[in-house]
């Protein structure tokens, strides 16, 4: 690990997004997508799956309250990941255990939103929901409704997959974004009591467990930041280093004898600075990962930063999809082999793309990688945006690269994909996810430390670093053209990243090249220039995809595209592009010359992320390819 490369992000509060597209993206969350959620949480969406997430709080208040007062409280069984009308008694929990999570993620989202845009409605709706939260803590601090209101008795008691420890890190992330945002620590002392609680029960000399699935690794990192207590990075330490040690401390607690590394699922299954491929459930493996590079990052632990680069390299050149999607199969929600990439059975959760971009800032800090940029690059433009319509009120939890809806409806190995957007999901972690990570977008555009500042994102905004005002006026997008404006306030080094899409680039500046960026001596206040050429592009999978073989998918710039049938007609398997390509384009959308059959024809293509949003029709990232003989 170099340690004179090690940077950090730009706080929130540092950066204002003005980029065209990202604006626009980050107004629809802001005045469509954190209304709308708040309502989906009530569960006041009519036609939309129940969330119960606010009637569980006000039933574990209620609980909290009656424990305070000295009066019993009923019992109920906590031993289903799910819960309803016809499984549990009306005053139980009701809904998946980890149904605490999206309340937190949506305060959050809103936390960053207050940022750039104070709404003291908004504000005052977050503070009522905060005090509602913290009503239904128990004194000794912990906060879980589940077992709150079903059965004190068991608590910590099944970590493997009872999401309490999942849950505290939302609720530690939501706390230090609204204390960093509103300056305000009702939440902020909840997350520090429940964290105290977890310091005090899990530990090298106390109970040796760990999450069953995995974020409270990197939330306890933000509670060290912005405290500055040592314990929560050491108890993110501890939770990452006793992962995976034998005898499994999950078949201890179940009294059986550990006969095999039977924990890929939950990457229990060997210590995870031992680890080098990515396997298991896909969304957890990627916020173990970046837990793990921040406990590396601070600690200055070779070992284990060693293990998430090995990671990094094998999810990306082996398990993703040239959309940036992660975790191809609906079993387990997990990674599949190396290569195995099917298109109309992929999984690719939008959690997963956006925890590979929570990874990729950890490893930038770091270390500047092209490599790594590139794939959260991928990752944000395609299958983040896929998630969401472009009304900002409906929804994909999945993001497959090929559907055919009467397929969808009468192949049981497809019974994950759907065709149209859903308004709302029982088990609902993507949508608030996405709300935060939008809201967010500013911290993920650059990284600075004490003599370079690092542009990994093309990101159009204000930046304030320690090194100098950045004035970054981006329409990177649509014509690859960037201006930075630069006022400096000592003198420092400049780190442009190349875009591996670029068909050459063109810089206003002298530079020299570095691990995929261009390096510039930054002496005095000036504008740089930068140009990069995003023509239309075939992209081909290795050959060991054997879905892919003999196709490509077309990508320009940062956008892969993709075919509807709503434009090229039914049965878009019949369909083929002349290669060489031969490509029109206008305001996004796309023509290449191709054939159905044996008929020429113009392909019509759109982004990947616009589709779905037309009605229900056939789609197709990956096309077959056809010589043109003239």
């Amino acid at each position: 690990m170099n340690n004179s490369k090690i940077s950090h992000h730009i706080e929130l509060k540092n950066t204002s997004v003005t980029d065209s597209f990202w604006k626009a993206k980050r107004e629809l969350v802001r005045t469509e997508v954190i209304p709308y959620q708040y309502e989906a949480l009530n569960d006041r969406i009519e036609g939309a799956e129940k969330s119960y997430c606010i009637e569980n709080f006000v039933k574990a208040s209620k609980v909290a309250r009656q424990i305070k007062e000295g009066k019993s409280v009923p019992v109920y069984p906590a031993d289903k990941w799910y819960y309803n009308g016809e499984n549990a008694e009306e005053g139980a929990f009701h809904g998946w255990v980890f149904q605490d999570s999206d309340v937190y993620k949506w305060l959050e989202a809103v936390a960053y939103s207050l940022e750039s845009c104070p709404d003291p409605e908004l504000e005052a709706r977050a503070d009522k929901l905060i005090d509602l939260i913290c009503s239904a803590q128990l004194e000794n601090g912990y906060l879980d409704t589940l077992y709150i209101i079903n059965n004190r008795n068991e608590i910590f008691a099944n970590l493997k997959d009872f999401h309490e420890l999942y849950c505290f890190g939302h609720l530690a992330e939501a706390a230090v974004a609204y204390y960093n945002s509103t300056g305000k620590n009702k939440l902020l002392n909840a997350a520090l009591r429940f964290a105290d609680l977890i310091c005090a029960t899990f530990g090298s000399d106390k109970i040796k467990g760990y999450p069953g699935h995995e974020l409270a690794e990197l939330a306890l990192v933000k509670l060290y930041e912005v405290t500055g207590d040592k314990k929560y990075l050491d108890e993110a330490g501890f939770f990452i280093e006793e992962r995976g040690k034998k005898p499994y401390y999950y078949d201890l607690v179940l009294g059986r004898e550990t006969v095999e590394d039977n924990y890929h699922y939950n990457q229990a299954h060997m210590p995870p600075r031992e680890q080098r491929e990515a396997v298991g459930h896909a969304v957890r493996a990627v916020y173990l990962y970046s837990g793990m590079a921040d406990v590396a990052r601070l600690n200055g632990d070779e070992g284990l930063y060693s293990a998430c680069r090995a990671l990094a390299d094998n999810i990306i050149d082996k398990k993703m999809y040239v959309t940036g999607g992660i975790g191809s199969t609906p079993d387990g929600e997990a990674f599949g082999a190396e290569y195995e990439l099917p298109n109309g059975t992929a999984y690719c959760e939008t959690c997963a793309s956006i925890g590979l971009m929570f990874f990729a800032r950890r490893m930038l800090e770091i270390e500047p990688n092209a490599k790594i940029a590139a794939a959260a690059e991928r990752a944000l433009y395609n299958t983040v945006l896929s998630g969401m319509a472009e009304d900002g009120k409906s929804f994909f939890y999945v993001n497959p690269l090929e559907v055919v809806p009467d397929e969808v409806r009468t192949d049981t190995k497809k019974f994950h994909v759907k065709t149209v957007r859903q308004k709302w999901f029982g088990c609902a972690c993507c949508p608030p996810n996405l709300a935060r990570l939008l809201s967010s977008l500013g911290e993920y555009a650059l990284t600075e430390n004490d003599s370079a500042v690092y542009v990994h994102q093309y990101i159009g905004g204000s930046y304030k670093t320690k090194n100098a005002l950045l004035e970054l006026d981006s329409d990177y997008a649509e014509s690859g053209r960037v201006r930075l404006s630069i006022n400096p306030k000592k003198t420092f080094t400049l780190a442009l990243r190349i875009p591996e899409q670029s068909e050459g680039f063109a810089v206003s500046a002298e530079y020299k090249t570095e691990n995929g960026y261009a390096l510039i001596s930054i002496t005095e206040k000036c504008v740089i220039e930068l140009g990069f050429n995003f023509r239309p592009r075939l992209v081909k999978s290795s050959d060991k995809v054997v879905a892919n073989r003999g196709k490509a998918a077309v990508m320009r710039g940062p956008f892969v595209y993709c075919a509807e049938s709503i434009d090229n007609g039914e049965k878009l398997d019949e369909l083929s592009i002349s290669e060489p390509p031969v490509f029109e384009y206008e305001n996004e959308k796309l023509t290449v010359d191709g054939y159905r059959k044996d008929k020429r024809i113009k392909i019509r293509l759109i982004p990947y992320y616009k589709w779905a949003n037309r009605g229900e029709n056939e789609m197709r990232v990956y096309l077959k390819l056809r010589q043109n003989k003239g």
